[in-house]
C-alpha cells in the first residue's frame, strides 16, 4: 500500500530460515585491537542473528560475488565462519577493523566508536554488496536484499490537518528504530509514546494537502509492515554535550509490535529477545560497550570482547540495555 511492487527480487522472502539449521556451543569472544569494543558488540549480535547465520554459513553469497576489493558481505560470512565453526577460544577481526573506512568515513582504527552508528552503517556495507553489479534496479527492488529482507519494516505516517481534517499518509522503510526515552521507564510505553500522534504546529507546521496552506496539524507515526528482525536503539544521550540517560529502561524477553502498527487489530506479532548491547559508562562520549547473545543452543551468554561466559535471561533482563535486537 503507498509503494510500487519490485520488478525483481532479489532474495526471495520465503527463503530465509528464521531457525538455527546448526545448533552449537556458542562461538570465538573476540579480540579487542584498541578502542573496538564497539566493532565488537555488533559482530556479535550480527553472528548471532540466526536468519543472516544462516545465510552467511551458506556461502552462497561469496560463491556469486565478482567484487573487487572491499565487500562486506564477503568479510561478514568470513568472521561469521570463523567465530562458530572455528575451535578458536578467541578471533581477531583484523579484517573489519582494516577496512573499517570502507563501512564508516567517521571511524578511525585507534578511537572509540558508537555501537548503534557502528550498526547503521554495518548494515548499510552489507546492502551495498548486496547490490554491487545491480545499478539498474528500481528502488522497490533494492530492498529485496537479504538486509532488507531480514531487517526491514515500513513504517507509515499519517499527517491530519486539524482546520479541514484532510489526511497525507506517507511511507518510509527502517532497518532500526530510534526511541527517547527521557521520559519512558519501559520499552513498551517508549513504544506507545512513538506512535502516539503528535501536534504540528508554530514552526513546525505543515501544508494542508487539500488547501496548500501552512496549518496546524498532527502527526501519528505507526509500525506498517514488520520486519523479520525488530532492532531497537535506545536513545541515551541526553544533549549534544554527551550527556548521558542512565537509568535502567525494562524490556520483556517477548515483545508483541501488534499494538504498535497501523492495523491493531488481527493477530499478535510476537517477537523473541535474542541479543542485546550495553554501554557502561558516565558519558556517552566514553566507557565501554559488551552484549549478551542467545546461542543456536538456546543459551544466553555474555560477551565481553575475549570473554564469552554463560549467563540466566534474569541476568539479561536486569541490564542497562542500548541496543534490543527482537527476532519474529
Amino acid at each position: 500500500e503507498g509503494m510500487a511492487l519490485p520488478q525483481r527480487i532479489l532474495f526471495p522472502l520465503e527463503e530465509i530460515c528464521m531457525d538455527w539449521q546448526q545448533r552449537q556451543r556458542p562461538g570465538a569472544g573476540l579480540c579487542n585491537l584498541g578502542s573496538t569494543c564497539y566493532i565488537n558488540v555488533i559482530l556479535q549480535c550480527l553472528t548471532y542473528t540466526p536468519p543472516l547465520a544462516n545465510y552467511l554459513l551458506s556461502r552462497d553469497h561469496s560463491q556469486l560475488c565478482h567484487r573487487q576489493g572491499f565487500c562486506m558481505m564477503c568479510i561478514m560470512e568470513a568472521h561469521v565462519r570463523k567465530v562458530l565453526c572455528s575451535s578458536a577460544s578467541v578471533i581477531w577481526p583484523r579484517a573489519v577493523v582494516r577496512d573499517l573506512k570502507f563501512i564508516g568515513e567517521e571511524f578511525e582504527p585507534d578511537m572509540a566508536g558508537d555501537a548503534y552508528e557502528f550498526l547503521r552503517c554495518a548494515l548499510e556495507a552489507m546492502q551495498r554488496a548486496c547490490l554491487s553489479g545491480s545499478s539498474d534496479l528500481d528502488i522497490s527492488s533494492q530492498t529485496t536484499t537479504i538486509i532488507h529482507q531480514i531487517f526491514q519494516g515500513v513504517l507509515k505516517s499519517r499527517v491530519t490537518c486539524l482546520r479541514c481534517q484532510a489526511v497525507s499518509d506517507s511511507y518510509k522503510s527502517f532497518l532500526h528504530v530510534l526511541l527517547d526515552i527521557k521520559a519512558p521507564s519501559s520499552l513498551t510505553t517508549a513504544l506507545e509514546d512513538f506512535v502516539t500522534s503528535k501536534k504540528l504546529d508554530g514552526k513546525y507546521c505543515l501544508k494542508c494537502s487539500k488547501s496548500e496552506k501552512k496549518v496546524t496539524a498532527s502527526k501519528k507515526v505507526t509500525v506498517h509492515c514488520v520486519p523479520k528482525v525488530f532492532t531497537v536503539c535506545l536513545e541515551r544521550a541526553a544533549d549534544h554535550t554527551g550527556r548521558k540517560i542512565s537509568k535502567i529502561v525494562e524490556y520483556p524477553e517477548y515483545l508483541d509490535l501488534r499494538p504498535y502498527m497501523s492495523d491493531t487489530a488481527g493477530e499478535p506479532h510476537l517477537y523473541s529477545l535474542y541479543a542485546l548491547v550495553v554501554h557502561s559508562g558516565d558519558t556517552c562520549l566514553d566507557g565501554h560497550f559488551f552484549c549478551y547473545t542467545k546461542a543456536s543452543n538456546g543459551q544466553w551468554y555474555k560477551m565481553d570482547d575475549e570473554s564469552v561466559d554463560n549467563c540466566g535471561i534474569h541476568t539479561v533482563l536486569r541490564q542497562q540495555a542500548y541496543l534490543l535486537f527482537y527476532a519474529r
